[in-house]
């Protein structure tokens, strides 16, 4: 990888800095599901795939509102994009695929 770029999908950049943000807080994503009562593994699959519970509970306990989170699921006055607007965040098992090909 030496004097190479790699461009990061701008969703895993989000995602990252949601993850770093919540390890800095001392929050786990189980920690959420069970205080805002949501179904387990909820919190988990909405950091790859839209889910408004779920981009609200983990805005709310960072205390913040989900459109300053999720930049690529909202507009910039919080109106949510269209289903049509995103894909699913790919895994990192799958960007690894990408980049080895």
């Amino acid at each position: 990888m030496h004097g190479t770029t790699s461009r990061v999908d701008p969703k895993v950049k989000e995602q990252s800095a949601i993850k770093a943000r919540l390890l800095e807080a001392g929050i786990t994503l189980a920690d959420i599901d069970r205080k805002y009562g949501l179904s387990d593994g909820t919190a988990r699959n909405t950091m790859r795939e839209p889910n408004t519970r779920g981009e609200c509970a983990i805005a709310a306990a960072l205390g913040t509102r989900p459109h300053l989170l999720w930049k690529t699921r909202y507009r910039p006055s919080g109106q949510r994009r269209s289903p049509q607007d995103w894909t699913r965040v790919p895994t990192l098992r799958q960007r690894r695929n990408d980049q080895a090909a």
